[in-house]
């Protein structure tokens, strides 16, 4: 199965704390699989158990939104994993991070040592020239850039996550019952689709036409399997004001697409959509995972229904040749 092996050494203050997690101590034997020689059933096992689980992590969501183009890093019977979405140009395998995969990187039953982080991602440099991926939130290192992501925790009854919205959450939220606004789930999955890409599509460019099909097949499994959540915040006369689709985990609703379309902007419809779905999920032992943002704007929405930042991180090098290493400087 085996493809290499790599040996690390810890070293350095932990962050997290370090001596502890899977293989601690002074080195890591880690192995380079492709795709075809995981084993899917061990592999989504390590996911589900691990203490920063994600549904990015699973076998069948990397499958779809990366084209089976991955491959992994597994230590020892795989009690910690990485997977590595990679493409390849001009003859170059580099990794990337797949569209609406917001975080991947290593996951672990047990936290993870600084020593073990710095394995893996030693690792990594053997086999690709350049990578520019997103570690997951329990992945920190001092050299890996944060990035903002926030999320609210559901389990407390919904008044008292309410008496955490700030003054301007709340002035919005009054606006919006002014206007007879009526939440519920009848939305079609390829309506939510097509809102999304027609309203934001312009913004990211780099995703195409393929990666729009992918995610469709995606969220049809997820649909039948009860993994997605469609929700839409309709007018009086029955016109769409706002709509979200959540993939939903064991522990997590993942906001992957929100849209506010323009006439729902003018009656908060997008403040009063997630209230309502906070409504729902409320007592519930889940987080709401609003899956970002750097945008101060953004940011600023989101923590005002209380949401917490819990960064993850940015990892890139650049291996690569001159001068495709200047291209991609």
């Amino acid at each position: 199965m085996s493809t290499s092996e790599h040996t690390g050494h810890s070293g350095g203050p932990a962050h997290p704390p370090a001596n502890t997690g899977p293989s601690a101590g002074t080195s890591y034997h880690i192995r380079y699989v492709t795709r075809h020689e995981i084993d899917t059933a061990r592999w989504d096992a390590c996911i589900a158990r691990a203490t920063n689980s994600l549904l990015y992590g699973f076998h069948f969501y990397l499958d779809h939104m990366a084209a089976h183009q991955w491959d992994a890093l597994i230590l020892g019977d795989y009690e910690a994993v990485m997977p590595l979405t990679w493409r390849r140009k001009y003859g170059i395998r580099y990794l990337c991070q797949p569209p609406f995969t917001q975080q991947t990187g290593i996951f672990s039953a047990e936290p993870l040592s600084t020593g073990l982080i710095e394995a893996f991602l030693e690792a990594t440099c053997g086999h690709f020239r350049f990578a520019e991926i997103f570690l997951n939130y329990g992945n920190a290192l001092p050299a890996v850039q944060p990035q903002k992501n926030f999320v609210l925790d559901l389990h407390a009854p919904y008044p008292h996550i309410a008496s955490n919205y700030n003054s301007h959450l709340s002035r919005n939220l009054k606006n919006a019952t002014r206007h007879e606004l009526r939440y519920s789930d009848d939305l079609d999955l390829s309506a939510a689709l097509e809102g999304y890409r027609r309203t934001y599509g312009a913004r990211t460019p780099h995703v195409t036409a393929k990666d729009y099909e992918h995610l469709e097949r995606l969220c049809r499994q997820l649909l039948k399997e009860d993994q997605l959540i469609l929700r839409i915040v309709s007018g009086p006369a029955d016109e769409p004001l706002a709509t979200a689709l959540l993939p939903r985990d064991k522990h997590r609703l993942y906001l992957l697409q929100p849209v506010t379309f323009p006439a729902g902007r003018k009656v908060s419809a997008n403040h009063f959509l997630l209230d309502q779905l906070i409504r729902e999920f409320a007592g519930h032992p889940l987080l709401l995972d609003f899956e970002g943002s750097d945008l101060p704007g953004v940011a600023r929405f989101y923590t005002s229904f209380g949401g917490i930042q819990q960064p993850y991180f940015c990892y890139r090098y650049n291996h690569l040749p001159w001068p495709l290493k200047w291209l991609k400087g």
